[in-house]
């Protein structure tokens, strides 16, 4: 699944690409640039970077920053040119894991007259369940 997906958004399926992509399906949370080095032990910090910025540019994965000023990734969760990734995430001040909570609803915002947004982002610090037993 991971060729096709690269693929469809007309960038070529490389080694490196499947690997990094494939790491951030079977993440069950966002990941961090250091996250992804720790486990494709194969790759190298450029390398990793390099496929996460191509995915970012071209709608395959989207980045949010955690309030501790660490970029996450995580796959983009669409399947058309228009989408929105806006949703809420929290970040755990203990285990410093950030979580994707994708049904927890967002207030509907109105930005004043001439503002255009092109991403969202809400972050929420606190301690997770697992922290806090």
């Amino acid at each position: 699944m991971s060729i096709v997906q690269i693929e469809s958004k007309g960038l070529k399926a490389t080694a490196n690409r499947i690997l990094v992509y494939r790491a951030l399906a079977e993440a069950d949370r966002p990941m961090t640039l250091k996250d992804l080095e720790n486990v494709l032990l194969t790759l190298d910090k450029s390398s990793i970077f390099r496929a996460l910025t191509l995915f970012t540019k071209h709608d395959i994965a989207h980045s949010f920053e955690d309030g501790r000023g660490v970029l996450n990734y995580e796959l983009c969760h669409h399947h058309d040119e228009h989408h929105e990734n806006g949703h809420l995430h929290f970040y755990c001040e203990k285990c410093q894991q950030s979580y994707c909570l994708t049904d927890t609803p967002i207030p509907e915002i109105h930005l004043p007259e001439g503002f255009q947004p092109h991403s969202l982002s809400f972050v929420i610090k606190g301690v997770c369940p697992k922290c806090r037993s």
